[in-house]
């Protein structure tokens, strides 16, 4: 039986609850905010960079998207089929 047919993964609020409370005990209340507001700034940050890249350079979306031969209009192959 796979475990996260029985409630262990991450997405159990019972666990989340847990994770809060010892960042909190650790951490303190005044730090935790800050420290939240950072991480959210670094992943804004982050996306903005991403964003930007893209947008200064369209081919690396094109090359992200599909590789060379589907731009071509070549069908896909499967690994280990010959061409």
């Amino acid at each position: 039986m796979a475990l996260a047919s029985w409630g262990v993964g991450i997405e159990n609020p019972v666990h989340l609850l847990f994770i809060v409370i010892v960042a909190l005990i650790v951490l303190g209340p005044k730090r935790l905010p800050r420290l939240a507001r950072a991480l959210g700034d670094g992943i804004r940050e982050f996306r903005a960079a991403l964003t930007e890249g893209a947008e200064r350079d369209p081919e690396l979306e094109r090359s992200t998207g599909a590789s060379a031969g589907e731009e071509a209009g070549e069908q896909p192959r499967a690994p280990g089929q010959a061409g």
